[in-house]
């Protein structure tokens, strides 16, 4: 699926809690102070995040986003290692980007 389309599946998602709910675009618009048009837009998949956020909290269902994406633990082993600190920055692949310019440099000196 391409990113379009899962967002629209989101949208199509919420519309039905929104059924479920027996509430009209215009009521969970106005409870989450959006108007039709942006709601319309929501299900459609071309929302901003808070406003999905808005509209999960105005249905009740803040719990789902827990599942969506959960809380990342670091192992024990690894928090050690921190000392208590918390990730603040990703390090990257440090072998590839390494490799390569030690490559050129090596090229570079071998004339090859």
């Amino acid at each position: 699926m391409t990113d379009q389309a899962v967002a629209a599946e989101i949208g199509r998602r919420i519309d039905q809690l929104r059924l479920e709910r027996n509430m009209t675009q215009q009521q969970l618009a106005d409870a989450v102070g959006l108007s039709r048009v942006s709601y319309a837009k929501l299900v459609g998949g071309q929302a901003k995040f808070a406003n999905v956020i808005a509209v999960l909290r105005a249905l009740d269902q803040m719990a789902l986003l827990e599942s969506f994406v959960p809380e990342a633990v670091f192992s024990p082993l690894e928090q050690l290692k921190m000392k208590g600190k918390q990730r603040q920055r990703a390090s990257g692949s440090r072998g590839a980007g390494a490799l390569e310019s030690d490559d050129s440099e090596q090229r570079e000196v071998l004339d090859w």
